[in-house]
């Protein structure tokens, strides 16, 4: 019988694909939905109230957080014969809470040991300040009928802390240790994301600290190094 070895970034890519499916079906985590937001249309900007259902978007003027429950802008999301809407761009900033992993690191030359690349088992929970864009545009094909189309494009940033392993042995304890082991880690940093609709992508510059008495010689320990990071929302 053949032996199978699953790591944590391979399991998540998958939970990435599944869910990427899903979309086909239901909203985004971090999809256009109603709540409030920062509209820039022209050179003006507005705080408004936006209230998205299947057929249409109607924006509110907001006040003093109150919402006048006047129609601001009325915008059919259905094939119609109204007229073009202008560009608009809609704003809004809020808490991501995300699962990572670190798909791959890369450490620098120690104890001259020279560069590594590593993509051992890890996970993490991440929370950042996330920054989301929605764009707006609308366009009138040749039957006069207008097609609203919709963009996003989202970047956050933030701090994350979790466990992993790391290989023990002579080569990361400077000879030190006849031992070979998967060492536990604990691992912390910062990272940068650009979002996608499910899944985050970007850079991390993490640390990691090895979990048992070999911490002494284990040339990583402490050290940083920079990885690619992926995550998955929860809120």
């Amino acid at each position: 019988m053949s032996n199978y070895k699953f790591t944590l970034p391979a399991l998540l890519a998958s939970i990435i694909l599944i869910s990427s499916c899903s979309t086909l079906e239901k909203a985004s985590l971090h999809g256009f939905n109603s709540g409030y937001y920062k509209l820039d249309s022209g050179n003006k900007t507005k705080r408004v109230y936006v209230d998205v259902t299947e057929e249409k978007i109607d924006v509110y003027n907001q006040s003093k957080k109150q919402i006048d429950k006047e129609t601001y802008l009325s915008i059919p999301l259905k094939n119609s014969d109204s007229l073009q809407t202008s560009p608009l761009k809609f704003r809004k900033q809020s808490l991501d809470i995300d699962l990572t992993t670190i798909l791959v690191k890369f450490r620098p030359t120690e104890f001259g040991v020279p560069s590594q690349l590593s993509s051992d088992l890890n996970i993490s929970m991440y929370a950042g300040w996330r920054h989301d864009n929605y764009f707006l545009k609308s366009k009138t094909d040749p039957l006069g009928r207008t097609h609203v189309k919709f963009s996003n494009l989202g970047f956050d940033y933030g701090i994350f802390a979790g466990i992993g392993t790391s290989p023990v042995d002579p080569f990361t304890t400077d000879n030190r240790t006849s031992n070979e082991y998967s060492g536990m880690i604990l691992q912390t940093g910062i990272a940068g994301f650009v979002e996608s609709h499910i899944a985050s992508f970007g850079l991390a510059l993490g640390w990691d600290y090895l979990l048992n008495r070999d911490r002494e010689i284990w040339i990583y320990n402490n050290k940083p190094w920079i990885g690619f990071i992926v995550g998955i929302a929860l809120n």
